[in-house]
């Protein structure tokens, strides 16, 4: 066995997880840099480095964004946030029951569609109960996980593991051959819920959209005086960006409101309503001879009565915002709205906002003309935390989406057809029965995750023809092998869970599977608890909001700070793994 190439994938392995770790790069780059080095290595051929893309796994995959995108447009998932409204009398029954229904729909769709659907209705019962949004949050985003685990199609990382089992030669998974295993875990994450989490959560408090971004400092009024230089002159030519830093949001003359107004000539008496540092507003205020209209006292509801809209959106896991500016947006004109502030990590950014770089899972508190707000619903890069009805589902649809998606389980259930070719026809017959348009069935997969998944399963190939897995599964044998299988699973388990809470668990699934059969293969058992134990740690990621893209969603709408999740998430980690320890050698024996 040659040490060299084990040698360069050691080092490519320890660089993947770094990058993927650090975030300094977008993770799809950092899978396609790790295809390339594989590739400018010799470690496996062009046509091997590319073969990823044409996995079934990755098909599969995009073919189930699709399938849940034809759920989403058609109201199929909405209409269960109206029965939790009905069902969620109080706290200690609206959360088993919202756990348990986002569950079993994520056992079906994506995870993150059904977390991106049910946020704003969630938010809005925890303001109709009553019930502070952080201890309904956190629980929504790790339910999705919980029913992830339950069916083959309900995570990525299920799908990859079971690909990566057929083609090393081993039985793929069945449609439900995780339920049972997944449904202990499901009935463990609501107890632990009921029981402890609600005391380990924090109590986030109801601030108003201003007193969450601190804005009360930032935005004034300004009325021109008579000697002031701006009047004749509009917004535009006198550089208030530019030169003071500051946005003009609106135009206030007499009765009448001129919103967002480039090109409009001061007059005097005008008054300005602007955000920006108060040191600027007040720089700005002595250079133009402005004063500050004594009576202005910013509130929500005083920026709603002036005909414009507050409106909050989250940056989209898959947006292809994140990485851009708002300059380089043009957001402004683009979007006819202007961003008041930017939350992010429970930190409101208010300065300087132009020069920041967003990132997934922003929270935007947009202002923009009221007639203008519902055209942020609806677009893939915003998740819109305002529950309001998006006019465009097709309703009668429905029932048809349903059908589509339940013939996709039966035919992959009952072995009439591979997984990939019942998903493939599943998305045909929803373009062809108008449950989406053909551009919506494009915009639905989260083009990110599948070229993760094609950039990272070569590694795992070159990690077998090396011998780089047989050979980290030999030394993991060293250190626990004299306590048998249960000892090599436990540390399977464990490095697999640890991984994907700082990187990707679709990488980290991929490096893991050789690693698992390997060692399976070297203590003579079957290597099917191996794979479950990477699939069921690949897809519970709980102590980190990075580990996972549902965890990050509701970071910031829940008001958590990053020790939140470690504290909730580390002990339900504990939990869950020993009982998973415990029952995947009863269910899949050695």
């Amino acid at each position: 066995m040659e040490p060299w190439p084990i040698l360069s994938v050691l080092v490519i392995v320890g660089a993947t997880i770094w990058f993927f770790a650090a975030e300094k790069f977008p993770v799809d780059l950092v899978a396609v840099m790790v295809l390339a080095a594989l590739v400018l290595c010799r470690l496996v051929t062009p046509v091997e480095g590319v073969s990823g893309f044409a996995n079934p796994a990755t098909i599969t995959v995009a073919a189930m964004f699709v399938l849940s995108a034809g759920l989403a447009k058609t109201g199929a998932v909405s209409s269960v946030g109206r029965a939790l409204a009905v069902i969620g009398v109080n706290r200690w029954i609206l959360l088993p029951v919202m756990m348990v229904v986002v569950a079993a729909l994520s056992a079906f769709i994506n995870n993150t569609a059904c977390v991106a659907i049910l946020l704003p209705v969630v938010l809005a019962l925890a303001v109709q109960k009553k019930i502070a949004p952080s201890k309904l949050l956190i629980p929504l985003s790790f339910a999705s996980q919980f029913g992830g685990v339950c069916t083959l199609i309900g995570s990525s990382p299920n799908i990859l593991v079971s690909s990566m089992a057929a083609q090393a030669g081993l039985e793929p998974f069945s449609m439900f051959e995780m339920g049972r295993f997944g449904l202990i875990l499901c009935g463990a994450g609501v107890l632990y819920f009921l029981v402890a989490g609600q005391f380990l959560l924090p109590t986030a408090g109801d601030a108003t959209l201003t007193e969450t971004y601190q804005l009360g400092g930032y935005v004034t009024e300004l009325r021109v005086m008579e000697q002031s230089p701006l009047i004749g002159r509009t917004v535009t030519e006198a550089r208030v960006g530019e030169r003071a830093g500051l946005i003009v949001l609106e135009v206030l003359r007499g009765a009448e409101k001129i919103i967002a107004p480039h090109d409009e000539l001061l007059q005097a008496g005008d008054v300005l309503l602007v955000r920006g540092d108060m040191q600027r507003v007040m720089a700005f205020k002595t250079a133009q001879k402005l004063e500050i209209a004594p009576e202005f006292k910013l509130a929500d509801e005083t920026l709603r009565a002036r005909d414009l809209h507050l409106t909050e959106v989250v940056i989209a896991p898959n947006s292809r915002m994140a990485g851009q500016t708002l300059v380089e947006l043009d957001f402004r004109r683009q979007f006819s709205a202007i961003v008041l502030a930017i939350h992010r990590h429970g930190e409101a950014l208010r300065d300087k906002l132009n020069a920041v770089r967003l990132q997934a899972g922003d929270v935007l508190l947009l202002i923009s003309a009221r007639e203008q707000a519902p055209r942020f619903r609806g677009n893939p890069n915003f998740l819109v935390l305002d529950r309001v009805e998006e006019p465009s589902l097709r309703r009668r649809k429905a029932p048809v989406a349903l059908l589509i998606l339940a013939t996709v389980v039966a035919l992959a259930a009952l072995n009439l057809m591979p997984i990939v070719v019942a998903a493939l026809l599943g998305c045909m017959a929803l373009v062809l029965t108008r449950c989406l348009t053909l551009d919506e069935a494009y915009a639905a997969v989260d083009w990110k995750v599948i070229v993760v998944l094609a950039g990272v399963l070569p590694l795992g190939l070159a990690m077998e023809k090396t011998g780089t897995a047989q050979l980290l599964a030999d030394q993991a044998l060293w250190a626990v092998g004299w306590l048998g299988p249960i000892g090599a699973l436990t540390v399977v388990y464990l490095v697999t869970l640890l991984l994907s809470e700082i990187m990707s668990n679709t990488a980290t699934a991929a490096m893991m599977v050789p690693i698992g059969i390997s060692t399976a293969l070297a203590l003579d058992v079957s290597p099917r608890p191996f794979l479950m134990a990477i699939a069921f740690a690949a897809a519970t990621c709980f102590a980190t909001p990075v580990g996972y893209q549902t965890n990050l969603m509701v970071y910031t709408p829940g008001g958590y700070k990053f020790r939140d999740y470690l504290r909730v998430g580390i002990p339900l980690d504990i939990l869950l793994t020993a009982l998973a320890l415990y029952f995947i050698p009863k269910f899949w024996p050695f």
